[in-house]
């Protein structure tokens, strides 16, 4: 057994990385041109290493290797970025996207990448169903994006199976739990208060407030005017008393031409967790992201018997379904159904 283990590690151009997975690898010369290919259990590695060695010593260029023509997953991703940028508000999370993808496709042939590949990695990679989604999404938008400009043939993504969601759980924060973040935050950021307090009291997506200029706030009318929005439509947001006192401190404290972004960010990656994790950490509340501030807006809609359709239109979605998930926590769910029927007689 030790002389056959012995014999294995003689193939030239064979490895397995990491060690131990039982993931093999080749690495071979082509045309003067160095490539690293993943292909599976080692006998495909010799079997794979050997045909691309006949192929160079034959002359024989691979789609791949001709020059001009090759096209890496790398390429399809730059395009997807390049959309994002030219047709979404925001393009953070798409650039995120393709910074951790290049790291296992990047140098890959596109065509060499398969459906199972793929959803092998979202298991491994993606903690929840909902982020595995988003990134085959983006993986499928990427290929969509290749095929229509006739980079690739097909897309892999497409035969990947979307994963199922559970949302059941609704994290937003009670009274007491804002009041007690709210205090940090005025303590240790309160040049963040403005932000904290118009996300709570909008309900607004993080693309929609932190892409706000000062052309859209009318402080007069109470009214922010969102032109584009994750649906892809213009709304009104309104401002309630709370929001319209944030912006109007919060106007006098950073310049505010038309053209100037009301929350202005260092950098168009950077985000809020720099200062708001630290203050939920010290504020000792868990379980908490910003995007929960929108969850946190519906709920105490909900609670203060505000309907269903009308937490919908405030909100900004696209359907009422996804306001339904806040029917629950209304005040007229605590009578049940069939109590209800008796006291309608």
């Amino acid at each position: 057994m030790a002389k056959a283990k012995r014999e294995e590690e003689k193939v030239k151009g064979v490895y397995e990385h990491p060690a131990g997975s039982g993931v093999w690898w080749i690495n071979y010369y082509a045309q003067g041109q160095r490539h690293r290919e993943k292909a599976g259990g080692r006998s495909d590695a010799v079997a794979l290493y050997q045909k691309r060695k006949a192929d160079s010593r034959r002359k024989l260029k691979l789609p791949e290797l001709v020059p001009g023509n090759v096209v890496t997953f790398g390429h399809l991703s730059a395009m997807a970025v390049e959309h994002a940028k030219m047709h979404l508000r925001t393009s953070r999370d798409y650039v995120t996207r393709d910074e951790i993808l290049r790291e296992e496709f990047g140098s890959r042939h596109a065509d060499s990448i398969t459906p199972q590949e793929i959803d092998q990695y979202l298991s491994k990679r993606c903690k929840t169903n909902a982020t595995a989604n988003r990134y085959r999404s983006y993986i499928s938008l990427a290929y969509r994006l290749g095929m229509e400009n006739d980079k690739v043939q097909s897309n892999p993504a497409r035969l990947v199976r979307m994963r199922r969601e559970h949302n059941a759980r609704i994290r937003f924060l009670t009274r007491e739990e804002h009041d007690r973040l709210l205090k940090v935050i005025k303590k240790k950021h309160p040049e963040q208060a403005a932000a904290f307090a118009v996300s709570i009291y909008t309900g607004m997506r993080w693309g929609e407030q932190f892409s706000l200029t000062w052309g859209q706030v009318d402080l007069t009318r109470k009214v922010v005017r969102l032109t584009k929005t994750k649906n892809g439509a213009a709304r009104n947001v309104p401002l309630n008393s709370v929001a319209l006192d944030a912006l109007k401190a919060h106007q006098q404290r950073v310049p505010h031409k038309p053209d100037d972004m009301v929350f202005p960010r260092p950098g168009p990656s950077s985000d809020t967790r720099w200062w708001f994790q630290p203050a939920l950490a010290e504020a000792k509340i868990t379980g908490y992201v910003w995007h929960c501030n929108r969850h946190t807006f519906c709920s105490w809609l909900a609670m203060a018997g505000v309907s269903i359709k009308e937490i919908q239109v405030l909100a900004g979605h696209k359907t009422i379904t996804m306001a339904a998930r806040y029917a629950h926590l209304s005040p007229e769910s605590s009578v049940s159904a069939s109590e209800r029927l008796v006291s309608a007689k």
